[in-house]
């Protein structure tokens, strides 16, 4: 359509919202979405953020229309703090088009092809089995920080970095820093940006090393990747993806301490899932990730101008995806919050209605590929727990939803950690899916 002057018309705009938002999220973490859905009647909420126009949206239908890269892009879109701590500059997460195709590849050739998510869960339960093994008549073992060297240990040694063992918990605190302080400023995020730059450097080199071998393993694939323009990744941009296999891996770490947290407060589910209740645990793995707080929203730009269900939304407006929002939607989800895994025992679920990690085609657009590693890891975890028996000591359990990423404050403390012998370790394959009811 065109104006009367010759030119494209720009669409008519809904009022330019006035207010910033950018103050609001940082002081109310996960519930500033929701709240600023609830000041709405519509089928998106606008605010500003940094100054600039943006929308919300939620929803399955919302899911794909964000992740169609003719209405979303994502270069430019990430934030510098975020560049510099969580993803990394260069990242997959910043490429639209062919170049994003090619580079996901990457990782759908290292996470979903072939036997590599198995392989990691099997030595992630190998791990957890050996420092499960040095826990009995220990006083004090923080759950959160146990698991992330756990983590560390397995994913390096499944991606074919493995460290000295005096360096792995140094390096888990690292990974977990990078995660840890993305969203917030002060001494959170200066951690988080120096242990990136320190890893960055670190696999950097090792990068280099590779490339003049002929290995197979993970970071070798990444250390030999071309990308779209038929050139090899840089030695700093093919460290930044390796740390993008890493990383979200031994975030894993938070999604333990909230099972552990959901077996302590609902703790009727921990008998059926240590007698081998295979359905059960897989429901129970995908309700912590639904119902506890992870990513509060994904973001991108606005490619054209676009009209969201008769809603304007300007090109190059902020464009977010309200996941926490979506996983907490009473017209999506039966008593949203309520900790129910039986809604997930009726057959597979809906890709676009489950999004604690994003949504879309994990093969071709921006869904994160390693939300199969986080399931397959989180149902090892699981399974480790309910075959454990341990004292719970006084702890300050709260999750602060002004903490963006959450956990209990306590990391979750557990001591004089011993075998259950009445628990089993079932062999069944686990169900194609899951759908909520």
């Amino acid at each position: 359509m065109r104006g009367p002057d010759g030119n494209p018309a720009r669409m008519q705009l809904s009022p330019t919202p006035l207010w910033d938002g950018s103050l609001s999220l940082l002081t109310r973490g996960y519930a500033w979405l929701p709240d600023l859905w609830r000041g709405t009647g519509g089928p998106l909420a606008r605010t500003r953020l940094l100054g600039r126009h943006t929308v919300a949206l939620r929803g399955p239908e919302a899911v794909r229309f964000f992740y169609d890269e003719d209405h979303v892009r994502r270069a430019g879109a990430l934030p510098e703090p975020v560049l510099s701590t969580l993803v990394g500059h260069g990242a997959v997460h910043t490429l639209d088009g062919r170049a994003h195709r090619v580079r996901k590849q990457l990782f759908v050739s290292l996470l979903m092809d072939g036997d590599g998510v198995g392989r990691l869960a099997h030595l992630v339960r190998a791990r957890w089995d050996e420092a499960a093994a040095t826990w009995p008549g220990r006083p004090r073992i923080v759950l959160f920080d146990e698991t992330a060297c756990i983590l560390t240990r397995a994913v390096c040694e499944w991606a074919g970095v493995p460290p000295a063992d005096d360096e792995v918990a140094p390096l888990a605190r690292d990974l977990v820093a990078m995660v840890d302080g993305f969203a917030t400023p002060g001494p959170r995020h200066w951690r988080a940006r120096e242990a990136r730059a320190r890893r960055e450097e670190w696999l950097a080199g090792l990068i280099e090393e590779l490339r003049e071998g002929h290995g197979v393993s993970p970071a070798a694939v990444v250390a030999r990747h071309h990308d779209a323009d038929g050139v090899p990744l840089d030695a700093r941009t093919a460290a930044v993806e390796l740390l993008n296999v890493l990383r979200p891996t031994v975030a894993v770490c938070w999604f333990a301490a909230f099972t552990a947290h959901a077996l302590h407060r609902w703790h009727r589910y921990r008998a059926p899932m240590a007698a081998g209740d295979v359905a059960l645990i897989d429901a129970f793995v995908q309700e912590v990730r639904r119902f506890y707080p992870f990513a509060p929203f994904v973001g991108g730009v606005a490619a054209r101008d676009l009209s969201w269900k008769g809603e304007p939304v300007p090109e190059g407006a902020i464009v977010l995806l309200d996941l926490y929002g979506q996983d907490h939607d009473e017209n999506l989800w039966r008593d949203p919050y309520r900790f129910d895994p039986h809604r997930f025992l009726d057959g597979p679920i809906a890709p676009d209605l489950l999004v604690p990690q994003g949504g879309g085609d994990p093969r071709t657009g921006h869904r994160c590929p390693g939300e199969m590693i986080t399931v397959a890891v989180l149902r090892e975890i699981a399974l480790g727990l309910v075959r454990l028996r341990y004292d719970v000591p006084e702890q300050d359990m709260r999750i602060s939803l002004r903490r963006v990423p959450a956990r209990p404050r306590s990391g979750f403390v557990i001591a004089d950690a011993r075998p259950d012998p009445a628990a089993v370790r079932p062999t069944e394959a686990a169900p194609a899916g899951l759908r909520p009811r």
